[in-house]
C-alpha cells in the first residue's frame, strides 16, 4: 500500500494511507469504505505492537496497512469506538485474521458482530507496546462513545474522537438530552483539562487541534442538535 509521509490529517477514500511518526508511537490514517470512514493504525515503535482504531470497512486494505512480510507489526488489539455498523464492518475479519483481542465499552457490545473481549469504561488505559492509551467515555452520540488519548512524552497530546468529536461540531445526536451530554462531556473532559495544541483525529475526515476548535463551543450550544 502507499503511504504518504508528509501528514497533513488528510486522507483521500481509495487513496494512500497517512503515517505520523512520533519518537515512540507511529499513527496511520486510512479510508475505508462507502462512508469514508478513518481507520487508524497505531504501533509502538520499540515493541512493534500495534492497535487497530475501528476496522470500519475493507479488511483487505487495512491488511495491506499492516503488511505482509515478515516485518509487519504484530496487531494485538482492535478498539472500537462506538457500535454504530460503519465502524465494525471489518471486525470480525481482521480481528480472525490476527487473532487480536477486541475493545468496546460495555455499553456499546450488544450490536457489535464479535463479543468484545475486553470491556473498558471511562479512566482505563489500553497498552500499545510500551506506550498507553487512556479512555475517555464521552455520552451522547451513542451510551458507549469512547475516546482514546495518547499523551505523547515528547511532544503534545494525540486524541481519536470517533464520531464524538469533529473539526465544526460534536457528533449526530438523536434528542436535546444527548446532545446537552455530549456537548457537556466534550467540554468537561477534553476541551476543559487538554491543551489547545492536542491534536485530534475523528471517525470521518480530516484532523483539527482542541484549540482551533474551542472558540466555537457555545455556537455548538446554541446551534442545538
Amino acid at each position: 500500500m502507499d503511504v504518504v509521509e508528509n501528514y497533513t490529517g488528510h486522507v483521500e477514500p481509495g487513496g494512500p494511507a497517512a503515517r505520523r511518526t512520533l519518537e515512540k508511537l507511529t499513527i496511520n490514517k486510512l479510508s475505508v469504505g462507502p462512508m469514508d470512514n478513518n481507520a487508524y493504525l497505531l504501533v509502538c515503535n520499540a515493541s512493534r505492537e500495534a492497535l487497530l482504531i475501528d476496522a470500519a470497512n475493507d479488511p483487505e486494505r487495512i491488511e495491506d496497512l499492516i503488511g505482509h512480510d515478515r516485518n509487519r507489526p504484530r496487531l494485538r488489539t482492535i478498539v472500537t469506538t462506538h457500535q454504530h455498523p460503519d465502524h465494525w464492518q471489518a471486525l470480525g475479519a481482521v480481528a480472525g485474521a490476527n487473532g487480536a483481542n477486541t475493545v468496546a465499552h460495555a455499553l456499546d457490545a450488544g450490536p457489535l458482530p464479535v463479543p468484545p473481549d475486553v470491556l473498558v469504561k471511562h479512566g482505563d488505559t489500553i497498552p500499545v507496546g510500551e506506550c498507553t492509551l487512556e479512555v475517555i467515555h464521552l455520552r451522547g452520540h451513542t451510551p458507549g462513545s469512547i475516546a482514546l488519548l495518547y499523551r505523547d512524552p515528547a511532544g503534545h497530546p494525540h486524541l481519536w474522537t470517533g464520531d464524538s468529536l469533529f473539526p465544526g461540531g460534536v457528533g449526530k445526536t438523536t434528542s436535546p438530552e444527548d446532545f446537552a451530554s455530549l456537548v457537556d462531556d466534550v467540554s468537561s473532559r477534553l476541551f476543559d483539562v487538554l491543551p489547545d495544541d492536542t491534536w485530534f483525529y475523528p471517525g470521518h475526515g480530516d484532523d483539527s487541534t482542541l484549540g482551533e476548535q474551542k472558540p466555537h463551543i457555545e455556537e455548538w450550544r446554541s446551534r442545538g442538535w
